[in-house]
């Protein structure tokens, strides 16, 4: 076991551990085509990305200049999380060295998931993979009013982790591994520290982590025990 003071670590899911951003945006896509609003992959990757889906879109109808009525909202979000699955259950998802790296952590510290991403969605790819029991809990799209770049996800999973272990668990001696800005600010809004990966922007995007690894094979041991210490 290590003896640094790290007690904890939260992964974001889509962008970190699965590479479902492409799946994310295809099945937007697709949604949005049968209302008439074309979502290009320039803009979901620029103004979208770091949303959940009811955020996202009502972000692309307000920039679209459409009404959206909550019903037409929940509607959009089934029928989207509908095609994700579909597109999700085509083929491999993860990225490389994601098994390991969530294996070797677990073995140290106690982990959680907090994502914009459906609960569904999340546990669907974790089972697939044989990860699901890595995992102490999963925070989800439905768990917090508010998602990132609010704090809101971190606080619940840090909340829950506490519950889970019976450890009074500190935010600053855990970290979160995120790949976009908004995960960034939300992981540091909570107090966490946090390591980012250049999985879907380059480092320039990302200089508000505590530190930035290229892939997750070099997300180590050591560098994790290094920013708790």
């Amino acid at each position: 076991m290590p003896t640094s003071s790290l007690q904890a670590v939260v992964f974001d899911f889509d962008g970190v551990i699965a590479d479902t951003e492409p799946l994310h945006l295809r099945a937007y896509q697709d949604i949005l085509a049968e209302a008439g609003i074309t979502l290009t992959e320039m803009d979901y990757y620029a103004r979208y990305l770091g949303y959940d889906d009811a955020g996202a879109f009502r972000a692309i109808a307000r920039d679209s200049g459409r009404a959206l009525d909550e019903a037409a909202l929940r509607d959009f979000i089934a029928r989207k999380s509908r095609r994700f699955e579909e597109l999700e259950a085509a083929g491999a998802v993860l990225f490389p060295g994601a098994v390991a790296c969530v294996r070797r952590c677990a073995a140290h510290w106690p982990l959680a998931v907090a994502s914009g991403a459906l609960r569904r969605e999340i546990e669907l790819v974790l089972e697939h993979a044989g990860l699901r029991d890595c995992f102490q809990l999963v925070v989800s799209a439905e768990d917090t009013p508010k998602s990132k770049p609010a704090p809101d996800p971190y606080r619940l999973a840090l909340e829950k982790l506490r519950d889970a272990t019976g450890a009074d668990i500190a935010a600053s001696r855990t970290v979160a591994i995120e790949d976009s800005r908004w995960g960034i600010q939300s992981a540091r809004g909570a107090g966490l520290r946090c390591v980012a990966v250049t999985h879907s922007y380059g480092a320039d995007a990302l200089g508000e982590a505590d530190a930035i690894v290229p892939n997750l094979d070099a997300l180590t041991i050591d560098r994790l025990q290094d920013l708790a210490g």
